[in-house]
């Protein structure tokens, strides 16, 4: 794909998805889609939750523009035989608008734990099955790949559901998911730019384009928030697109790429479980030590608190492409920078604090820890 083509692709994502920002909006007042202020909010009004919808519509439109132009304006599909694997496109498509209607149906009716992870592991098992899969590593010892076989199966599910609620739980302040979801599309892009996989460019650009979008109105004070709709199609979304991009690459540090891209949420994912399984609490219960949480305890603001959390992720995506373009002793120094940000990060906001003790204070436990399971933006 060229750069007209890809600067097409973008803005019709980012338009569209603007555009059906207020239908979203609409559709979440009458569904009462909406999350009202609480003490374990950091909304203070009344804001609707199905920003998902706009989302959505912005990848749909985004792939219509792609069919019309091969159709009528001699653009090339993206959608050749991937060089290493038979993947059937329409059946990676069916998972996404599962996984999608699955954030919906939270959204609107806020589903069980279980039954939603259940759904989510169906939604990664049809693009499991339709062939795309990360079905091998390359052998960085003895040359040629290390082949996953029938484990190439449960690996893959595992990794796209992982990637779906690592974006879901990161969603905790505005614009602050659809920000990190832009910076890690854009490092995918990068990177399948460099290794030539149009159907991983196609797709990463018009992440970017549906995440821009949505910040328009998204950001502090947002007038809208993406709910578990958007925060799972965009979470397993790059998933799928980090797969196209890395799968049976030659390149072992390519594994590197989407980990690192989208590091800050993965940590901030890691330090949640320990945190709650020491605690002896469930792992889905909402707290308030995350990231961003300690950011703001700190006395950044709002904005400020996410502009940090932007450029973090924006550091380790940056290294993470350049880990890929050199070789030999010249990655030491770029580990180093990875090692050293994250590093002074986490002891700088105390994230091991509450993970290394083995007990709350009682006096610091949450008082609306009951009320449940983690939310997005609003339920952090």
């Amino acid at each position: 794909m060229n750069w007209v083509e890809c600067g097409t692709l973008f803005l019709s994502a980012l338009v569209s998805t603007a555009v059906f920002v207020p239908l979203a909006k609409r559709i979440a007042l009458r569904c009462k889609a909406i999350d009202y202020p609480s003490s374990r909010r950091i909304n203070t009004r009344p804001v609707p939750r199905l920003g998902g919808i706009a989302m959505f519509a912005g990848l749909v439109v985004a792939l219509a523009v792609l069919l019309v132009g091969i159709r009528f304006w001699g653009w090339q599909s993206p959608f050749t035989p991937h060089p290493n694997l038979s993947v059937n496109y329409v059946g990676v498509a069916v998972g996404v608008a599962v996984m999608f209607a699955i954030g919906v149906a939270d959204d609107v009716k806020d589903l069980r734990p279980k039954l939603k992870l259940a759904g989510q592991i169906v939604s990664a098992c049809i693009v499991a099955g339709s062939g795309l899969l990360l079905s091998s590593i390359y052998n960085p010892f003895g040359g040629g790949f290390i082949e996953f076989g029938w484990l190439s199966y449960p690996i893959t599910v595992f990794y796209l559901v992982a990637f779906a609620n690592i974006i879901n739980l990161i969603d905790g302040l505005d614009g602050l998911a659809a920000g990190i979801a832009a910076i890690t599309g854009i490092t995918i892009f990068s990177f399948a730019v460099l290794t030539n996989r149009p159907d991983a460019t196609f797709l990463s650009v018009a992440i970017v384009g549906v995440c821009i979008g949505f910040l328009l109105y998204n950001f502090h004070p947002a007038s809208i928030f993406m709910g578990d709709s958007g925060s799972l199609l965009l979470g397993f979304s790059l998933g799928v697109v980090s797969l196209f991009a890395v799968a049976r690459s030659a390149l072992f540090v390519s594994l590197l790429v989407p980990i690192l891209a989208a590091g800050v949420p993965i940590i901030d994912t890691a330090l949640a479980i320990m945190r709650r399984k020491r605690s002896h609490r469930p792992i889905d219960e909402a707290d308030k030590g995350h990231i961003h949480h300690q950011l703001m305890k700190a006395g950044f603001s709002h904005q400020a608190t996410v502009m940090i959390m932007w450029g973090w992720t924006a550091i380790l995506a940056l290294c993470a492409v350049l880990i890929t373009e050199i070789h030999g002793f010249a990655r030491i120094p770029i580990l180093c920078v990875i090692i050293g940000v994250t590093a002074f990060a986490i002891v700088k906001l105390d994230l091991l604090e509450p993970v290394l003790r083995h007990h709350y204070n009682p006096r610091e436990q949450n008082p609306e820890s009951k009320e449940g399971k983690e939310q997005g933006p609003d339920g952090e």
